[in-house]
């Protein structure tokens, strides 16, 4: 009889730094780049911190239809692409009570063709996907943030996620 003993190996937290609203939307636009269709980003952060914002940046560089905003009220928005990508389902996870709300959307519906995006989605969405970008962000007194990128499942382990980004002077 062999022993086999198995490692889990934690996943690598990534740091970025964002001086500004326009800096969180240019981390969305790197992201934009990375992403493909399946894929699912968890977003976490206190109220204010700059989830939408990243989203927006998101939707931008997926060059997808419809301003994007805070789905809150609605709780799911589905932006289609207008350049022959993925749609971008923007989810607001705020007002459900857990897991099995978000079962109730049929995110397994969209989710194979689709980037899809949950905002205050910790603790509930991770079923959703094995593989997933969770992205942390802290919202500091001076309004700078920053972001924690961590890769989880086969699908991110070797993607080179952003270390850095520069301030984007637009608005969504």
């Amino acid at each position: 009889m062999t022993n086999v003993t198995t490692t889990t190996k934690a996943p690598t937290v990534h740091t970025v730094h964002a001086a500004t609203d326009g800096a969180m939307r240019a981390l969305g636009r790197a992201l934009a780049d990375l992403s493909r269709p399946g894929d699912l980003l968890i977003l976490s952060g206190p109220l204010g911190a700059g989830k939408t914002t990243l989203t927006q940046g998101l939707g931008r560089g997926l060059g997808v239809r419809g301003s994007v905003t805070s789905p809150t009220f609605v709780i799911s928005r589905i932006h289609p692409s207008l350049v022959g990508g993925p749609s971008l389902v923007h989810v607001d996870a705020y007002r459900l009570g857990g897991p099995d709300e978000i079962d109730d959307i049929d995110l397994d519906m969209t989710l194979p063709e689709s980037v899809t995006v949950v905002e205050w989605g910790e603790g509930v969405a991770e079923g959703l996907s094995e593989d997933r970008l969770e992205i942390r962000i802290e919202r500091h007194p001076d309004d700078t943030r920053t972001v924690h990128l961590t890769p989880v499942g086969r699908r991110w382990a070797d993607v080179a996620l952003p270390v850095a980004v520069d301030d984007e002077n637009t608005e969504d």
